[in-house]
C-alpha cells in the first residue's frame, strides 16, 4: 500500500477536467551534481538509503499519495540501477498510478532531460516537476488550484514554485539544509516571482535589484527567509520554452532567472508559500543529516519508519524516538539512546553506545563501540573498540577493532580501515580514485556560478567507469592499503582547493565551534550594518510613502515565535547529541545575530525549552517533576546563566515562568518549590526575586497569584538578609 493520503485526494475542483488529463509528474532521477560523491561514483543518489529507504521511495510515495496518477522518471548517471530497482519494486504493480523510466546516456543537465521529454510527447498538461531526493508530506490540492485558475486569466503564468519559511543563519549564511542564503523579490498582491538569487556577496550584507524593477511594480516584497522546496507545478509550455532555448540548462540559475529577465515573451512564475506542511530537497550531507533528523522525529508523517510505505520495513516506535527492528539481536549491557534506528537483522555487541544515529540492515556492531550522529548502512562490520561521530559508512564496509572516524567523514562501499587507524575529520574514501576529470555525475543543475558545463564528448558513462575500474583491480589484487593503517583498502580523497569551507559547511557534522567563531567574528561589520538601520529585515515590503509599523509589528511576532522554535530545536539537539555546552552557546548567539535579539530573548527561550523538557520527562508526582527540573537546569545553568548578566534578565525569566504556569497546569502547584531551587542553583539572584515580588505588589489579584504562593519563601529570604546584616552589625562592633 502507499503512503496515507494527506488532506483531500483531489486536485482539481472540476473532477472533468481530471478525467481527461490525469495529473502527470516528471522526477529527475539524476541530480547533475557531485555533491554526494564518491559515494555516486557507485550508486545513483535516488537509491541512497534515507533512514534505511532509498530516497525515491520517498518521493514517489508522496507524489501517489498527492494525487498524481503517472510519473516519468528520468535517468541518467547509473540509470540501469535506477531502472532495474524500479522494475523489480512494487512501484511498477500498482493500480490508478504509473511509473515510467526514460532513459538518457547522453544528458548533462537537468534542461537536456526537459528536452528530451519535450520530444517524446508525453506531457499532456499541467504537471509536478521535482527530482528524486525531495520529500514531502504537502498536499497538492490548493497549489495546483491556484496554478490552474491563474492560467485561465494569463496564459503566461506559466509556472508556480513551492517555497518554505526557513531562515538563514547571519553567521553562516546558510539555512538549516546546508543550502546558500537565498533572496527573494516578489509582489506581495499576486505572489509573482520577480527576483530570486542564491549566490550573492554576502559580506557586503545587500542586494541591488534594477531600478525598472522597482518602478514597474507598485510594492515589493524582499525575503532571504524563504526555502525553495524544488517542487514546482508547470505548464507544458515549459518544456518547450526548454527546447527553444539550449541556454537553459539548470532549472534555477537558466531558467527561472533567464524568464524573469524576459520582458519580451511576458511569461511569469509564481510562488506558493507552504506552512505547516514539510517539504525539503537533499542537497548535501547537511541536509541528508537535518532531513533524516526530521524524518526521524515524524515531521514529514506519514513517511516516517513506523508507517508502511512503499520501499521501507515497518518498524515499531519505542520512547524518546527509538525504532528497533524485532528481529535484532541486543546485548543487554548495549544502550540505545534517543532518536535512533536499528535496521533488520543487525547485532550489537556488550557495552556498545549509540545515540541519534542510523543502523542499517545485516549490520554486525562489536562491544566497546561507541556511534553517535552517525549513518551506518547495510551490512557494515564494526569491529569491538571502534568509535564513530557524525559520521556517515556505506554498505558493506568493514573497521577494524579500535578503529576512530573523526567528525564528518564518509566511507564510500566495501572501504576497510585498518586496526586501531584514526580517520580524520572530514576525510573521504572510496575503493576508487579521485576522477581527474568531468562525467555525467558532475555539478550541473544547481552548480556554482564558477561551475562550467561539460562537454558532451568529453562524458564516459560512471556505470561503464566503475565497472572497468574494480575489474582492473580485482585482477591485479592491488587494494591500496597504505593510506587506512594495516590490512586498510582504500583511497583517501583530497581536497579541491578552496573546498575546506565547503568541507565544513555541507557535512553531517555539526559546524565546528573554531569555525563559528571566525564566522561571528567576520559578520561584526554587517551586525553594524543591521544595528544602524541601513538594511531590510528578513522579510520587508518595499512601498512608495508607506507607512509600515502595523506590518513591522507582524513581522515582529512571527519572528519571535521562529527564534523561540529555532532555539528549542538547538537546546534538543544539544541534549540528544551530548553537543559542548561552549558550542551551545555559539549556537544560540548566531540565532540572537540572526534575529536581532536581546540577551532576554536569548534567556527566556531557554528557560522555556529547559523547562518543557522537565515536563516531558517522565514522573510521577509533583516531587519527580521538580526534581526532573533541577537536574535539568544543573546540567545546562552555563547555557543559560550567559544571557542572565542583567537582575533585568532574571526578572523576565520569572514572569516567563508565570506565563508558562498558566499553559502548562502542572508547574503551577510546584512554582514556589522550583523559584526556590533556581536561587539555589544561583541561577535567580535574591534582588530578582525582591524586585519581582515588589513589582507586583500593586498588581491584581489574578497577577500575584504565584507571589503569594511563594511568601513563605520570600519572607525567608528577608530573614536570612536581616541576620546577615545583624551578624555584619556584629563583626563591626
Amino acid at each position: 500500500m502507499g503512503a496515507q493520503k494527506k488532506g483531500a485526494p483531489g486536485v482539481s475542483e472540476d473532477p472533468e477536467e481530471l478525467a481527461r488529463v490525469p495529473l502527470q509528474a516528471i522526477l529527475l532521477a539524476d541530480s547533475f551534481t557531485t555533491k554526494f560523491r564518491p559515494i555516486t561514483l557507485e550508486r545513483p543518489k535516488v537509491l541512497l538509503p534515507l533512514v534505511n529507504v532509498p530516497m525515491i521511495n520517498y518521493t514517489l510515495a508522496w507524489l501517489e499519495s498527492a494525487g498524481v496518477e503517472e510519473v516519468f522518471v528520468f535517468c541518467c548517471a547509473h540509470s540501469k540501477q535506477v531502472i532495474d530497482y524500479l522494475e523489480s519494486s512494487e512501484w511498477f504493480a500498482q493500480p490508478n498510478f504509473t511509473v515510467t523510466t526514460i532513459e538518457s546516456h547522453n544528458s548533462v543537465s537537468a534542461g537536456d532531460a526537459l528536452r528530451l521529454i519535450y520530444e517524446r510527447n508525453v506531457i499532456h498538461g499541467d504537471f509536478v516537476l521535482i527530482s528524486g531526493d525531495t520529500l514531502s508530506n504537502m498536499s497538492l490540492t490548493q497549489v495546483l488550484q491556484e496554478h490552474k485558475e491563474r492560467r485561465k486569466k494569463d496564459s503566461n503564468a506559466v509556472m508556480t514554485i513551492v517555497i518554505k519559511r526557513s531562515k538563514p543563519s547571519q553567521i553562516t549564511h546558510q539555512s538549516r539544509l546546508g543550502n546558500d542564503e537565498l533572496f527573494m523579490a516578489t509582489d506581495p498582491n499576486t505572489k509573482q516571482l520577480l527576483y530570486y538569487e542564491d549566490k550573492e556577496d554576502h559580506t557586503k550584507g545587500s542586494i541591488y535589484l534594477d531600478k525598472l524593477l522597482i518602478a514597474d511594480n507598485p510594492s515589493i516584497t524582499l525575503h532571504n527567509d524563504k526555502q525553495d522546496c524544488y517542487i514546482d507545478i508547470c505548464s507544458p509550455e515549459v518544456l518547450s520554452l526548454f527546447t527553444d532555448n539550449f541556454d537553459y540548462q539548470h532549472l534555477r540559475r537558466h531558467f527561472v532567472k533567464g524568464l524573469l529577465v524576459d520582458d519580451i515573451m511576458g511569461y511569469k512564475i509564481f510562488t506558493h508559500e507552504i506552512h505547516s506542511s514539510y517539504a525539503a530537497r537533499i542537497d548535501n550531507f547537511r541536509s541528508y543529516d537535518t532531513v533524516s533528523k526530521d524524518i526521524i522525529q515524524r515531521w514529514t508523517y506519514p513517511l516516517v519508519p513506523d508507517v508502511k510505505f512503499f520501499g521501507n520495513s515497518l518498524i515499531k516506535l519505542e520512547r524518546q524516538g527509538m525504532y528497533r527492528a524485532s528481529d535484532i539481536g541486543q546485548s543487554r549491557s548495549a544502550q540505545i539512546g534517543p532518536f535512533t534506528v536499528i535496521g533488520s537483522g543487525t547485532k550489537i555487541g556488550n557495552n556498545t553506545k549509540i545515540s541519534n544515529s542510523v543502523i542499517g540492515e545485516g549490520c554486525s556492531i562489536g562491544s566497546n563501540v561507541s556511534i553517535e550522529g552517525s549513518y551506518i548502512w547495510d551490512n557494515a562490520a564494526i569491529e569491538d573498540g571502534c568509535k564513530l561521530r557524525h559520521a556517515i559508512v556505506c554498505d558493506g564496509v568493514i573497521m577494524k577493532s579500535g578503529a576512530v572516524l573523526e567528525p564528518g567523514v564518509v566511507l564510500s562501499f566495501k572501504v576497510l580501515i585498518g586496526q586501531k587507524f584514526n580517520v580524520p575529520s572530514y576525510s573521504k574514501v572510496s575503493l576508487l580514485q579521485q576522477p581527474t576529470k568531468l562525467d555525467s555525475d558532475d555539478e550541473l543543475e544547481y552548480a556554482d556560478n564558477s561551475s562550467g558545463i561539460a562537454e558532451k564528448s568529453s562524458i564516459t558513462p560512471v556505470d561503464k567507469v566503475n565497472e572497468e575500474t574494480t575489474k582492473q583491480r580485482m585482477e591485479a589484487n592491488c587494494w591500496p592499503t597504505s593510506e587506512l593503517g594495516t590490512g586498510g583498502a582504500g583511497y583517501v580523497w583530497s581536497i579541491c582547493e578552496g573546498g575546506d569551507d565547503e568541507e565544513w559547511r555541507h557535512s553531517v557534522a555539526p559546524i565546528p565551534a573554531d569555525k563559528l567563531l571566525e564566522a561571528i567574528h567576520a559578520a561584526d561589520d554587517d551586525l553594524e550594518h543591521v544595528q544602524d538601520g541601513s538594511s531590510l529585515p528578513p522579510s520587508r515590503e518595499l512601498k512608495p510613502d508607506s507607512n509600515d509599523s502595523e506590518g513591522d509589528n507582524e513581522v515582529s511576532v512571527e519572528d519571535s515565535a521562529d527564534f523561540e522554535r529555532e532555539v528549542e530545536a538547538t537546546f534538543l539537539r544539544a541534549v540528544h547529541e551530548n553537543i559542548q555546552v561552549d558550542h551551545v552557546i555559539l549556537e544560540v548567539n548566531s540565532l540572537r545575530l540572526s534575529y536581532n535579539k536581546v540577551a532576554a530573548d536569548c534567556a527566556g527561550a531557554l528557560f522555556y525549552s529547559m523547562m518543557k523538557l522537565a515536563l516531558e520527562t517522565p514522573h510521577g508526582s509533583p516531587g519527580d517533576l521538580v526534581q526532573a527540573t533541577v537536574n535539568i537546569f544543573a546540567k545546562w545553568k552555563k547555557v543559560l546563566k550567559s544571557y542572565l548578566a542583567e537582575i533585568d534578565e532574571e526578572i523576565e525569566v520569572i514572569l516567563r515562568f508565570e506565563e508558562m504556569c498558566e499553559s502548562f497546569k502542572e508547574f503551577s502547584p510546584v512554582f514556589d518549590k522550583i523559584l526556590h531551587q533556581l536561587y539555589e542553583l544561583e541561577i535567580i539572584r535574591e534582588e530578582a526575586i525582591m524586585r519581582w515580588d515588589a513589582e507586583k505588589k500593586n498588581a491584581e489579584e489574578a497577577d500575584r497569584v504565584y507571589v503569594k504562593q511563594s511568601a513563605a519563601f520570600i519572607q525567608w529570604l528577608r530573614e536570612a538578609e536581616e541576620e546577615d546584616e545583624d551578624e555584619d552589625e556584629e563583626d563591626e562592633e
